[in-house]
């Protein structure tokens, strides 16, 4: 069964917001070493919980969204349009993680789908 495995905070000021986090919560902030700013959020390791990241708001993102893992992102892309959701941001690489699409469900929220693959480019 396919869960959450990864949240995305989208923040105007990412320094300010990681600032937040850190201090609120003791999260902890590591630069991604990939194509884009990109912050990993470690969120706690005794706890069950996911982990996620932190990027520089693009137009029109609103609020924080989860990524689900899936074992295929074209049959899921799929489903998702076959049962009344949206697909926003079309299938993607992340360079050495996988393959990515940004969706809505039939509520307009806003959600990741991710297959993971280390040959994704």
């Amino acid at each position: 069964m396919p869960r959450i495995s990864h949240f995305d905070i989208p923040a105007d000021d990412p320094e300010r917001a990681q600032k937040f986090y850190k201090e609120v919560f003791d999260w902890k902030f590591e630069k991604w070493d990939g194509p884009m700013d990109y912050w990993m959020a470690t969120t706690g390791t005794e706890e069950p919980g996911i982990n996620g990241g932190l990027s520089k708001r693009m137009t029109g993102q609103i609020g924080i969204s989860n990524t689900i893992n899936v074992p295929s992102l074209d049959d899921y892309s799929k489903k998702i349009i076959e049962k009344g959701g949206q697909l926003i941001v079309p299938k993607m690489a992340i360079p050495k993680i996988g393959w990515f699409a940004q969706c809505t469900d039939t509520e307009g929220n806003m959600f990741g789908i991710i297959e993971m693959d280390e040959k994704a480019q």
